[in-house]
């Protein structure tokens, strides 16, 4: 005569326990531009350039920021600064709605590498541009770049092309911008076309809509 089987199932064999999802992070330390000390959740962790911790995957290390991604969003963290908290996950937005302002011009505020900025839409730039005196106050070592000419309304003046980790406007962020750094001040940062192309563009009256495309 033979026994029935009885299969019971364990949840603590084999099967992993869903941790809660991080609240907040810090940036603590750098290793060089390999790893970075970060605190989640008040918890310590050294994390290597693509490695993840309790949800949190370090993506890259540039200047003095690190990249992070926690839920498939990702956010751009400062050394020193305070713990940054993280948005619950939730649909990912990919619509920017702009109202004209005085003198029918596109502006808005949002952040580059994390660091907040204003922004003029301009569909005639070829790329972002930022003047010399904002690239420094958002800590962007433009030195570093490549030497360029720029057409400028004064004329052709040299400036630098450098690569921007995002550019985050609202709830939609884009990555690996190029942009030129060029001498003396702008009111605002120009949002040319290596950002605008990244969207598809439609004008009703005074509203812009930008819906990412990639």
């Amino acid at each position: 005569m033979h026994r029935r089987a009885c299969l019971f199932l364990l949840p603590a064999l084999g099967a992993a326990i869903a941790q809660p999802a991080p609240t907040q992070v810090q940036l603590n330390g750098m290793l060089g531009s390999r790893a970075a000390l970060l605190i989640i959740d008040g918890e310590p962790r050294t994390l290597e350039v693509g490695a993840s911790a309790r949800g949190v995957r370090l993506v890259a290390l540039e200047g003095d920021h690190a990249v992070i991604e926690v839920a498939g969003r990702r956010q751009s963290l400062a050394l020193g600064t305070s713990p940054a908290r993280l948005a619950p996950a939730g649909p990912t937005v990919r619509q920017i709605v702009m109202t004209a302002g005085p003198g029918g011009h596109f502006t808005t505020s949002g952040l580059i590498n994390g660091q907040t900025t204003s922004f003029l839409l301009d569909t005639g730039a070829t790329s972002v541009a930022i003047s010399q005196i904002e690239a420094e106050r958002l800590g962007l070592r433009y030195a570093n770049g490549r030497r360029v000419m720029t057409q400028t309304a004064n004329g052709a003046v040299p400036a630098y092309m450098i690569q921007l980790m995002s550019i985050r406007i609202g709830e939609v962020e884009v990555r690996d911008v190029t942009a030129i750094v060029i001498p003396g001040q702008m009111n605002h940062v120009l949002l040319g076309n290596s950002f605008l192309s990244r969207f598809q563009m439609r004008r009703e009256n005074d509203v812009m809509t930008l819906d990412l495309r990639y």
